[in-house]
């Protein structure tokens, strides 16, 4: 796609449905296997990032001009 022609949201959609699909499904059956193998204690440092991406994913696009995969991204170099 040439530089400034953005997709519309629409086109986005369409374009990205289901990957981003598989893709939550795939973290969901992930943590589904945690659980079945008795759980991680709520302090684990990994546990923790997936459950503030997953809040920062939740929450507003843009915080301080800042996009979701840009503060998941800076969330994860603090680990």
């Amino acid at each position: 796609m040439a530089a400034g022609h953005a997709m519309d949201a629409e086109k986005v959609m369409e374009t990205y449905f289901l990957e981003t699909r598989a893709k939550l499904l795939e973290i969901a059956a992930n943590l589904d296997r945690v659980d079945r193998a008795g759980g991680l204690p709520g302090s684990d440092s990994r546990i923790v990032f997936i459950r503030e991406a997953l809040a920062i994913l939740q929450g507003a696009g843009q915080v301080e001009g800042i996009g979701r995969a840009e503060r998941i991204q800076r969330l994860y170099s603090k680990t």
